[in-house]
């Protein structure tokens, strides 16, 4: 099996246009934490996967926290002293804190400003706030925007709605050969931010149909959540069943023409860690391999120490990183078809090193065996070439011990050549695959 040859029966433009087109169809929804945003988007993504939800009531325990409010808007917006709309929800669902309380007012601009919020340091753009677990209501809007307001009386409304109802999440199971499982996480409950939010779940539901179509060895988990309360949930309604995950990653921010960063587990030698830097280091694009912290997106509360499960995070531009973060400029002109396909084809490539990565036994470990009379090995002397090479380091490390990721790590040869090697050297007797379950 092989998920990157799927992916080669396409053009990088083809596949990321495709990504691009979905990432469009997303972006006008106002999502959050909680709430119809939220459940429409996973809509979407049940049109393309297999996607199971689950509704969660407000006031559940969560390990330490508690399941929120559910919020919903309508509309939004900002009257001037003579009635036109100066900020408007309807042109950016931005413009409104995230989570505001319903508010219907009429106030002097002065008492207004603490609600309004601004980045004085790029004035063209809105900025993206939240106020989750915090009641209050705001504005964004651009510095101009606010440097534009008279003084004068301004009707303010925000007509949400914050009652008990449901946190929602959706679950993409796909089982395998085994039940050790592959986790894929992404947050879904951003509003209209491409990056920081979209070019994961286009990827992530792109990686799943691919999955989809051919068989594999892992089982794999697909959660598309609100960030920090929705891990939380999953953990806390599946605690008993997370020994399963064997590896996983969470994927954000992978869209944009930064090079790719891979932030490992908190075990910093986990497999996933070795595979993602692996691939990262046999591609033709600037990458870098971050050590573990305690903050960021999800992997934080999956590798939390009293789950400490092997998840790193994929990113291109790390989030916080990039002036359009958790700004309007964050739209679908600064995301790439073309790096969105590039993702995607990183992904596929970790994971055929996972579910690739296997332990052989050499069948002659006596001296060389004769490559030439099984038709593997060309003659005609001269240094051998990567192929050759793969299969005399395959053949001198299958001892039962080194899986091909340790031979493609001390070899320095990509893995897709290492695989293909051992996959010969099968075929002409010279190797045996050692079970999973051997010491």
């Amino acid at each position: 099996m092989c998920f990157l040859k799927r992916l080669d029966g396409r053009t990088a433009a083809e596949t990321g246009r495709d990504l691009h087109r979905f990432a469009t169809e997303l972006y006008p929804t106002c999502r959050s934490i909680t709430g119809d945003g939220i459940r429409r988007t996973l809509a979407s993504i049940a049109n393309r996967i297999p996607l199971q939800t689950v509704e969660v009531p407000t006031g559940t325990p969560v390990l330490d926290w508690t399941v929120p409010r559910e919020w919903n808007i309508r509309d939004a917006y900002i009257k001037a002293p003579d009635g036109k709309r100066v900020v408007d929800f309807q042109r950016s669902n931005l413009h409104v804190v995230n989570y505001s309380s319903p508010v219907h007012a009429t106030m002097p601009l002065s008492e207004l400003k603490p609600h309004l919020f601004t980045l004085p340091e790029s004035p063209d753009w809105i900025p993206y706030r939240t106020s989750y677990y915090q009641e209050d209501w705001g504005f964004c809007l651009s510095h101009n925007q606010m440097l534009a307001l008279e003084d004068g009386d301004y009707e303010v409304c925000i007509d949400s709605t914050l009652e008990a109802g449901r946190l929602t999440y959706g679950e993409c199971y796909l089982p395998g050969r085994s039940a050790d499982e592959i986790l894929i996480s992404t947050h879904a409950c951003h509003p209209s931010l491409a990056n920081d939010n979209l070019s994961g779940l286009t990827v992530a539901t792109s990686l799943a149909q691919l999955l989809s179509e051919q068989g594999h060895h892992y089982s794999y988990r697909f959660l598309f959540i609100p960030g920090t309360i929705g891990a939380i949930t999953w953990l806390a309604r599946n605690r008993e069943n997370v020994g399963r995950i064997r590896h996983g990653l969470v994927l954000t921010c992978i869209g944009d023409a930064g090079g790719f960063h891979y932030k490992k587990s908190r075990r910093g030698n986990a497999e996933i860690d070795r595979a993602a830097a692996h691939v990262l280091r046999h591609q033709n694009e600037p990458s870098e391999v971050l050590e573990f912290s305690p903050y960021g997106y999800d992997e934080r509360q999956y590798c939390s120490p009293g789950f400490n499960l092997p998840v790193g995070c994929l990113m291109r531009s790390v989030w916080g990183s990039f002036p359009e973060y958790h700004t309007s400029a964050d739209n679908l002109a600064f995301i790439q078809p073309l790096q969105l396909a590039g993702s995607l084809r990183v992904c596929a490539a970790i994971l055929d090193v996972l579910e690739g990565n296997r332990r052989y036994r050499n069948q002659s470990p006596y001296g060389e065996p004769q490559l030439g009379r099984r038709n593997l090995y060309r003659s005609g002397g001269g240094t051998p070439g990567l192929e050759i090479s793969a299969r005399l380091w395959v053949l001198n490390l299958s001892d039962g011990e080194h899986s091909l990721l340790d031979i493609a790590e001390r070899s320095g040869i990509p893995f897709p050549a290492i695989s293909d090697a051992a996959r010969l050297l099968c075929e002409g007797g010279l190797l045996a695959v050692v079970p999973d379950d051997a010491g």
